[in-house]
C-alpha cells in the first residue's frame, strides 16, 4: 500500500475498485486486522485497529474471495457453526432470519458443497452475519457468479444497507461501482481517485465518442498512431474522449482517409472505466 487515506461514513456502502493486483484484497485484509501496516494509523468504530482488534472483531464480518464453507455441512449445520466460533449462543431464530434473508430457507439441508456459486455466496453471507456485525467487508464477492445471482446478492445487499449496515466491498466490474455511495479507484497500491461515482465521473471533463468500425484494432491503432486521442477499447467499441465538437470531424476525416468505415457512432455520459483508463495514463 502506498499511503492510502481513507475516510469511510457510518452507514455507507463503500467500494474499492480496481483489477486484480491492484491491491483491494491486501487493503480489505489490513482494515480487518488480518494483516499489519508497516506504518500509518485507522480506526474502525473509533477503535484504534492494532491496538484494539479484539474488540473490532466482535463487531465486523469479513467475506473473503474463497470462503471457507464445509462442504461435507449442510446449510444449517454451516451457519451453526460460524455461529459457535462467533460465541453466539441462541443462534436458531437468527439463523432463520438469515435464511429467510438470503432466499435459502427451502434448501436448508443441501450440502454446501453441491450448491451454486451464487447460492455459496448467500451462504458465505449468512455466516458472515450470524453475529450482527455493524461493518461488513466483501473482498470481490460476485466474482464468478452467474449474472442472475449476481443480480440477487446486489438485492440482498441493498436490503442489508437499508438496516444500517456498513458495507465495504472490493469489485473489478466498474459496473458494479455505480451502486456504491463512495469510491476509491486504486492500482499499484496506491489511491487514483476518490469520491461519489458521480463525483469521479464529472471529474474527467470531457465528452466521450463511441464508435463501431468494422476493424476495431485497425481502427485504434490508427487513431494512437496518427492523432493525440488515447482511444479506449472496449471489445466491440471504441471510446474517445473529446474536447469539443471540432474532434469529430478530426476523427472522421482520418478514418476516412485510411479506408474505415464507421458503422455507428454516438456521444455518451463518462463512464467509470473511461476515468479510470484516463487516470491510468497520468491524467488528473
Amino acid at each position: 500500500m502506498d499511503n492510502i487515506s481513507l475516510s469511510i461514513s457510518h452507514k455507507e456502502v463503500f467500494g474499492i475498485v480496481g483489477p486484480d493486483g491492484a491491491g483491494k484484497t491486501t487493503l480489505i485484509r489490513m482494515l480487518c486486522g488480518l494483516l499489519k501496516p508497516d506504518s500509518g494509523s485507522a480506526k474502525l468504530l473509533g477503535y484504534d485497529l492494532i491496538k484494539d482488534i479484539t474488540r473490532i472483531k466482535d463487531e465486523i464480518g469479513y467475506l473473503s474471495q474463497k470462503f471457507s464453507l464445509y462442504a461435507d455441512l449442510s446449510i444449517d449445520e454451516n451457519i451453526e457453526f460460524f455461529a459457535e466460533l462467533h460465541g453466539v449462543k441462541n443462534f436458531k431464530d437468527r439463523r432463520n432470519e438469515l435464511l429467510e434473508f438470503t432466499r435459502l430457507e427451502k434448501f436448508r439441508n443441501f450440502l454446501a458443497g453441491r450448491l451454486s456459486g451464487g447460492m455459496k455466496q448467500k451462504l458465505a453471507l449468512a455466516c458472515t452475519l450470524i453475529h450482527k456485525p455493524k461493518i461488513i467487508f466483501l473482498d470481490e464477492p460476485t466474482t464468478g457468479v452467474d449474472p442472475v445471482s449476481r443480480r440477487e446478492f446486489w438485492k440482498i445487499l441493498s436490503e442489508l444497507h437499508s438496516e444500517g449496515v456498513t458495507i465495504i466491498i472490493s469489485t473489478p466490474y466498474m459496473d458494479e461501482a455505480e451502486r456504491f455511495g463512495k469510491i476509491a479507484m486504486i492500482d499499484k497500491g496506491r489511491v487514483l481517485m476518490q469520491g461519489s461515482p458521480k463525483e469521479i465521473k464529472s471529474s474527467m471533463k470531457k465528452q466521450v465518442l463511441e464508435i463501431v468500425t468494422e476493424n476495431l484494432r485497425d481502427t485504434y491503432r490508427i487513431l494512437t498512431e496518427n492523432t493525440g486521442f488515447e482511444p479506449q477499447l472496449f471489445g466491440d467499441r471504441i471510446d474517445i474522449a473529446l474536447n469539443d465538437d471540432k474532434d469529430i470531424e478530426i476523427i472522421e476525416k482520418l478514418l476516412s482517409s485510411k479506408q474505415i468505415n464507421v458503422m455507428n457512432k454516438r456521444i455518451k455520459p463518462v463512464s467509470l472505466e473511461n476515468v479510470f483508463i484516463y487516470m491510468l495514463k497520468g491524467h488528473g
